[in-house]
């Protein structure tokens, strides 16, 4: 695409359109494919075939193809996570019109990218050779430097405005697309690139299962019987565009981002607050920034990570402030892909507003009486035009945001 005239001029602006998106995990390679999974009835998490784990258990994880991206080849400029990232961004900026970035350089364009693990704990061979006295090259040391995520995107679409990296837990995806929604609001930028990405390894999955919540079994969101999660990988990117921006590109959004709220509820390290107030406060924090009430929501998608904690303390407070309206977990089928949750979550909810339709929640099968509430256990048509999609994070962190099909609340 390209911008007649002179360049676009940044100014604040309420209305932040969503006019692109791109994805990749475990279900598929494109966003299409990935959203068609979710109301397919197969998932297939399995050991995890990049790396192994030393457990007399399989834990299952939710995997890419473990020829796609290998990052263990040395010839890769940057690690697997900033480069599952920079897929998604091409596909995303590609359904926005903006082909591999042409055009961008007229405006002022901002990068906000949401990561946990961000491959920093993929050079165990280097330590392991430097603790063994050995003096291995540096090569993978200059790599990693290499590859922040936001600064691997700026620099490969040749783009000037701000940069920044969210590192905040499993809400990083959440919280970047917020972040950057403020940009475009406070007229900062014209255009921004937001969402997550994380790639799978080996110390992230023994970490989590050292603390007792990762399920030998396909996780099994908001389940009576359910043990814990599993973990996955992949990338979601978001373009955010400006009224002004996308009225002169004459191109029809696929949603608004009309409200964000974020909190920490600093009860513990990993558990959330046995109440939920930081997610209360998130939520309403969101609903009073779209103008909005909650019987306005359509319906919400969940963090849902199938842990005992998450998921009670989730369901307590969508039981207390949406008792009517419909909810799931998309995790059944993507895994936990950390840093990147919260953004494909964020990209499923908008393409569920556009189609008007929600999945069942893989992995139910019976309530479980201390929520007290039963997420979809099939597919249903909607009717409404706002949805939420909300994250909860170790270290008490929380994200909500509420999309919509049309550039105000109802």
């Amino acid at each position: 695409m390209s911008i007649s005239g002179s360049a676009a001029i940044s100014q604040p602006d309420k209305q932040v359109a969503v006019t692109g998106i791109g994805a990749l995990c475990a279900t598929g390679l494109n966003f299409e494919s990935t959203f068609a999974a979710l109301f397919e009835r197969r998932r297939e998490p399995a050991a995890p075939r990049r790396f192994q784990l030393d457990h007399p258990t399989t834990y299952p994880v939710f995997e890419l193809p473990p020829s796609f991206l290998d990052s263990e080849d040395e010839n890769q400029p940057w690690l697997r996570t900033s480069r599952l990232a920079l897929a998604a961004a091409r596909e995303a900026l590609e359904d926005a019109g903006w082909s591999d970035g042409k055009g961008l350089s007229q405006l002022k364009v901002g990068v906000c990218i949401g990561t946990t693990v961000g491959g920093s704990m993929n050079d165990e061979q280097f330590y392991r050779d430097f603790r063994d006295g050995e003096n291995p090259g540096l090569k993978p040391i200059d790599r990693y430097l290499r590859s922040n995520p936001a600064a691997v995107l700026a620099q490969f679409f040749d783009l000037h405005g701000p940069q920044l990296t969210i590192v905040n837990a499993c809400s990083s995806g959440s919280d970047a697309i917020g972040i950057g929604a403020a940009w475009i609001r406070s007229g900062i930028c014209d255009l921004v690139l937001v969402g997550g990405s994380d790639e799978l390894c080996r110390v992230t999955c023994n970490g989590f299962i050292s603390l007792m919540i990762s399920d030998h079994q396909p996780c099994r969101p908001f389940d009576r019987h359910r043990s814990g999660l599993n973990l996955g990988e992949g990338a979601a990117i978001l373009v955010l565009e400006s009224s002004h921006l996308q009225e002169r590109c004459k191109r029809p959004p696929r949603a608004f981002i009309l409200g964000y709220g974020s909190s920490c509820d600093a009860w513990h390290l990993t558990a959330p607050h046995p109440e939920g107030k930081g997610l209360r406060q998130a939520l309403k924090l969101a609903l009073n920034n779209a103008d909005t009430k909650a019987e306005d929501i359509a319906f919400i998608n969940a963090h849902g990570t199938a842990t005992l904690n998450n998921d009670l303390t989730e369901g307590k407070i969508i039981k207390s402030l949406f008792p009517q309206t419909p909810f799931f977990s998309t995790k059944g089928h993507t895994g936990h892909t950390l840093g990147a949750a919260g953004a494909l979550e964020a990209a499923f909810t908008i393409s569920m507003l556009q189609t008007g339709k929600i999945p069942a929640s893989a992995g139910f099968s019976e309530t479980d009486p201390d929520i007290g509430l039963t997420p979809t256990n099939c597919a249903k048509d909607l009717d409404g035009r706002l949805a939420l999609s909300q994250s909860l994070a170790f270290g008490g962190n929380n994200a909500a945001l509420i999309f919509g099909l049309d550039g105000a609340g109802q």
